[in-house]
């Protein structure tokens, strides 16, 4: 209820102060101004730049400080839109990517350029095209790393203008028409197909390298064995001989000195007319041929009748 001592102009101008100090309100509290981690707000004052504001509690003046550019600090990707570029070789490719960029300087963020992201993507676009232009067609699969750091020059040159860092720039992907996706394919498996046929001959090859030389070794190691095997017999062989000449020449020497001993020639007379009286014993054998002294008592007669010969 209003009371009827108050006129309507009087609520008109009571509405009016308190639209006012709803206003003045809002304006001072409007200039608390609290700003975020990893955030900088630019303030104006009447229009003019005043300062940066960082991280923190921060207290403007009302009606003349006002926030003209909030700018975050942190690291953000922009996507690059596939574009048409024309390689070397004259081949139509469709190229897509993305920046990582970063504001360091606020200030030149906010007043050096209208839109640092659009225009980052707009320059890393005409970049690549340039620098897929120098290339054929196989190389830009294989240059990636090039496209990239050349675009990251380029954008880090225009950045320190605009108040940025390009950290890097990747390429998503590399599209080449259809007919040039199909007869790369055909290169590729030919290529797989004679690195297989390759691969094959040089295992063969290998393999019969392998067999040769152990066959080569196998034979080496039997002829070394019987060489051995003959030097072991003749070695064999030459030690019996020469052990049975060291034996006969000590038997002969021992037979000398017992000869040589009293009672010695009676000794070996009496062996010799052993072995003659057994010898006698084989007579009858009729594949012998036996020569007989004409008195067979006179023993020694036949012996120098006999001379060397074996009986």
């Amino acid at each position: 209820m209003i009371p009827d001592n108050i006129s309507q102009l009087d609520l008109i101008v009571l509405g009016i102060w308190a639209a006012i100090f709803l206003y003045l309100a809002y304006k001072f509290i409007q200039a608390i101004c609290l700003v975020p981690t990893k955030s900088a707000y630019v303030i104006e004052r009447l229009g003019k730049y005043r300062c940066t504001l960082e991280a923190g509690f921060h207290v403007l003046l009302p009606f003349i400080d006002r926030v003209a550019f909030i700018q975050d600090l942190k690291e953000e990707t922009i996507d690059v839109p596939p574009q048409e570029c024309f390689s070397k070789d004259e081949v139509n490719v469709e190229v897509d990517g993305v920046i990582y960029i970063q504001v360091t300087d606020p200030l030149k963020a906010s007043y050096g350029i209208t839109d640092y992201r659009f225009a980052a993507m707009q320059l890393a676009q005409t970049t690549t095209r340039s620098v897929i232009g120098t290339l054929d067609l196989d190389r830009t699969f294989e240059e990636r790393d090039i496209i990239s750091a050349k675009v990251v020059e380029v954008l880090d040159k225009a950045g320190e203008l605009w108040g940025i860092r390009v950290h890097r720039y990747e390429i998503k992907n590399i599209t080449p028409p259809l007919t040039v996706t199909n007869a790369m394919e055909l290169q590729v498996n030919a290529e797989r197909e004679k690195r297989a046929i390759l691969a094959k001959s040089l295992g063969e090859k290998a393999s019969r390298i392998n067999r040769s030389e152990g066959e080569m070794t196998e034979m080496i190691n039997i002829s070394e064995g019987e060489k051995q095997r003959r030097i072991n017999t003749a070695e064999g062989k030459a030690a019996e001989i020469l052990a049975i000449a060291t034996a006969t020449g000590n038997a002969i020497e021992k037979v000398a000195q017992a000869i040589e001993q009293p009672g010695g020639d009676q000794a070996i007379q009496m062996q010799l007319n052993e072995q003659y009286l057994s010898k006698l014993s084989g007579l009858s054998d009729k594949s012998r041929k036996v020569i007989l002294p004409a008195n067979l008592l006179d023993f020694e007669q036949w012996l120098k009748t006999l001379g060397s010969k074996p009986i």
